[in-house]
C-alpha cells in the first residue's frame, strides 16, 4: 500500500483537512496519509511547485501525492495525473508539476477522464481522493485518463542568464517560516554559468560575496561565539538546491529575518554578477 501525501492551501483553521482525510479512509481505511503543509499561499502555483519538488526526494518509490491547490477543473485547465521518478502526482495542469518535468522527463501523464463516471454532485477533490486510493491501490493511469505528452509550465519566473554570460537573474518564490527567502536559482545553473569565477549578489546595503555550505559557516572566526554572528545575512544553497538568502538564525517574530528585515519579497528579482 502506498503512502499518499497531501498538499493544499487549506490551511488549519477550517474543516477542509480532516474532511479530506475522512474520504480518503472512507474510499481506503488501511490509508497511509502524510502532511507536507496546508499552509501553501492561496492559489499559489509557485509555491506549491518549489513545496512539491523540496519534498518528493524524502518518499519511496510509488508514493501518491495529492496537491489540492487551485483544483478547479474548467475551460482552461483539466485535472491530469502523473508518473514521474516511480511516484505519482494528482493536480489540476496549471503549472504545479513544472519543477519536476524540467529535472526529469515523466515516465506517463494523464489527462484525468473519470468524472462522468460519479454523481453530479462530486467535487473535484471527490474525484482527487478516487484517483489518489486508485494508485495507492497499484492502479493504473490509463484505466482513469487519456495519455498526453505535455503539460502546463510556469514561466514567468524562471531564472535567466544574461546575453554576455556574466548575470544571473532570479526571483524570490517562496518565504518559508524563518522568513527565509527561496530564489528560482539553482546550484546546477549557478555553477554552469559561474565557470569558477568570482561573484556578488547584488544586495544593499552591501553585497553577499560567498555562498556559505550552511548556515553555521557564517561564524568564520574562532575569536568570536557563534551568538555573535547572530542578525548578519547570509547565502547558500538549500536542500532542494536552490539559492536562499536567510539572516542567521533568525525569528521572524522577534527580531525580523530576511523578508523583514532585507525587504525581500514573493518575486522580488535577485541578480548575482561574475567577474569578467
Amino acid at each position: 500500500m502506498s503512502i499518499i501525501t497531501l498538499t493544499t492551501d487549506y490551511g488549519l483553521k477550517d474543516h477542509f483537512v480532516g474532511a479530506l482525510k475522512g474520504k480518503i479512509f472512507s474510499e481506503l481505511p488501511e490509508a497511509r496519509i502524510i502532511d507536507i503543509s496546508h499552509d501553501i499561499d492561496p492559489f499559489n502555483v509557485t509555491e506549491t511547485s518549489y513545496i512539491i519538488n523540496a519534498s518528493y526526494i524524502s518518499f519511496p518509490k510509488g508514493t501518491v501525492h495529492l496537491i489540492g491547490v487551485d483544483i478547479e477543473k474548467n475551460k482552461e485547465t483539466q485535472h491530469i495525473a502523473m508518473q514521474w521518478n516511480d511516484q505519482f502526482f494528482i493536480c489540476a495542469d496549471n503549472g504545479i508539476l513544472s519543477m519536476l518535468t524540467q529535472k526529469i522527463k515523466p515516465q506517463k501523464m494523464v489527462m484525468l477522464n473519470i468524472h462522468d463516471r460519479f454523481p453530479a454532485d462530486f467535487t473535484d477533490l471527490d474525484i482527487f481522493v478516487k484517483v489518489a486510493c486508485h494508485l495507492a491501490k497499484g492502479g493504473l493511469l490509463n484505466v482513469i485518463g487519456k495519455e498526453i505528452q505535455s503539460i502546463k509550465q510556469i514561466t514567468e519566473l524562471q531564472s535567466v542568464v544574461s546575453n554576455d554570460g556574466n548575470s544571473l537573474k532570479g526571483n524570490i518564490i517562496y518565504i518559508d517560516h524563518f522568513g527565509n527567502v527561496v530564489t528560482n536559482i539553482t546550484k546546477k545553473q549557478f555553477l554552469e554559468v559561474a565557470k569558477g569565477r568570482s561573484y556578488e549578489i547584488v544586495m544593499k546595503p552591501n553585497n553577499i560575496k560567498t555562498i556559505l555550505p550552511n548556515y553555521s559557516a557564517i561564524a568564520d572566526s574562532n575569536k568570536f561565539s557563534i551568538k555573535n554572528y547572530e542578525g548578519k545575512k547570509l547565502a547558500i544553497f538549500n536542500e532542494a538546491g536552490y539559492l536562499e538568502i536567510a539572516i542567521f538564525r533568525s525569528n521572524p517574530t522577534k527580531v525580523g529575518s530576511a523578508n523583514s528585515l532585507l525587504g525581500l519579497n514573493y518575486r522580488d528579482p535577485i541578480l548575482i554578477e561574475f567577474s569578467n
